[in-house]
């Protein structure tokens, strides 16, 4: 007798897995949102362009922010941010390490009419963002090319002390001459 067993088996084993981030990262961003006016010969002054700057913030801000947060370090004053512009000549790049004393890829552009740099008048925080109540507003007076803006704590043209918070290149260079008019939204989210 012939006794041939045939034996059949299947198994089948499947998994899914789908990341689940634990985790919510922290990263602090910000926006400027910039209108770029020309003055008529009228003296009026009408909307030229208008363009956006994302800024990367500084090694230095971001240990601040922690430190007074978690550390009982003072806070920065409210009234104590203040806008400042980047000049195309001579500029290469922001760094997370720029600091005021040295930002070696890029200097100031001061040659408007206000007296200091412009102070950034911050409203009320909500849904994890702040923006200013008021525009902050530059009042040329050279011909140049502006390329960017940085926040700081100081408010002296030029100045070289206080915390360098943020730089932010253009998305396009904005090409200035005496007369024109620069104002900027800027808003921080994380």
């Amino acid at each position: 007798m012939f006794n041939e067993a045939l034996r059949l088996a299947e198994a089948a084993h499947s998994s899914v897995s789908r990341f689940r981030p634990t985790v919510d990262r922290f990263d602090p961003k910000g926006i400027h949102r910039i209108e770029h006016y020309r003055r008529r010969k009228s003296g009026t002054l009408y909307l030229l362009e208008k363009v956006l700057a994302r800024n990367l913030i500084t090694t230095t801000a971001k240990t601040q922010l922690l430190n007074t947060m978690f550390n009982a370090l003072a806070q920065v004053a409210a009234n104590s941010w203040f806008i400042g512009l980047v000049d195309l000549a001579g500029f290469t790049a922001f760094n997370a390490s720029d600091t005021m004393a040295s930002h070696p890829g890029w200097v100031e552009w001061t040659n408007y009419s206000q007296s200091a740099r412009p102070l950034w008048t911050q409203g009320t925080a909500a849904s994890a963002s702040i923006t200013n109540a008021a525009q902050v507003v530059f009042d040329m007076t050279a011909t140049g090319t502006v390329h960017g803006l940085f926040v700081v704590t100081n408010s002296t043209k030029g100045g070289t002390t206080g915390l360098d918070w943020s730089g932010a290149p253009f998305t396009a260079d904005v090409a200035v001459i005496n007369g024109d008019q620069i104002r900027s939204t800027y808003t921080l989210s994380c």
